[in-house]
């Protein structure tokens, strides 16, 4: 496993222009290696072709390229694409551009492979996104998907008192019913596990794999590893278990049909 990367920079609030589009991963630590553990457990990378939609400065497309040439990314944010088209060498993936995920500007069935990482709550229609995500990837391939779980009790990409943006993990707006957390949260998207598998339930393919996961505490560990360390070992276990439905995250593997 990739060494966790310990002096990582904290975050700082985004401004309310930018909470939209969320925040990308400027490094690798181990919240992500942990997921791409999970995704590797299930789907070979090894030499194939696959796709980052949402890419933000390139982190996963980076680590990616440890495993196959031929590894691209996109994102709609052109500052981002081109700081991370800055860092990439040729060893490390195909390259970045900018492009919105309903109208991805590859042919059909090109990757074995599309990832959705945290970004199917930002974009303007997820529909037509995993239609996107299905279309370009072969028959046989796979779409996997980290997104926001609704049962998760704080939201962490900060919410709306009117027009002023606090920034920060907010305790049980999730259980807020539809309307209210649309009013306080207008700019992200949180799944429900029904509401995940209706809009699945549209696509060319089909679920082999729809978990939960708990966080990497990357943040937290930066201010207090003993704190980070106790919540994971208390936490991840809870995977394997019925309480891994209150994870941070859906994680879903799917299959396109031939």
């Amino acid at each position: 496993m990739v060494e966790e990367v310990k002096t990582a920079p904290r975050a700082s609030a985004p401004a309310p222009e930018v909470a939209s589009l969320g925040q990308p991963s400027y490094v690798w630590r181990f919240g992500l290696e942990r997921r791409l553990s999970l995704i590797r457990r299930y789907v070979p990378l090894e030499g194939r072709r696959l796709l980052d939609i949402g890419c933000g400065v390139g982190t996963f497309v980076r680590r990616l390229g440890e495993f196959s040439p031929h590894v691209y990314g996109v994102d709609i944010d052109g500052d981002r694409v081109r700081r991370g088209a800055q860092a990439l060498t040729p060893a490390e993936g195909g390259g970045l551009a900018v492009a919105v995920s309903e109208n991805l500007p590859f042919q059909d069935g090109t990757f074995d492979l599309v990832l959705l990482h945290e970004v199917l709550e930002h974009v303007r229609d997820d529909a037509l996104t995993l239609r996107e995500a299905c279309r370009v990837t072969r028959p046989g391939g796979n779409v996997v998907i980290f997104c926001p779980n609704r049962l998760y009790p704080f939201e962490t990409h900060g919410m709306f008192l009117g027009k002023r943006y606090v920034f920060g993990n907010i305790p049980l707006v999730n259980y807020l019913p539809d309307p209210w957390r649309r009013r306080l949260v207008p700019h992200v998207r949180a799944y429900t596990r029904g509401g995940l598998r209706r809009l699945l339930a549209r696509l060319p393919a089909r679920t082999v794999v729809h978990t939960w996961v708990w966080p990497g505490f990357d943040n937290l560990r930066a201010r207090s590893g003993l704190a980070s360390t106790v919540l994971r070992r208390l936490l991840y276990p809870l995977e394997s278990t019925p309480l891994r439905i209150f994870g941070l995250s859906h994680f879903v593997i799917l299959e396109k049909k031939g």
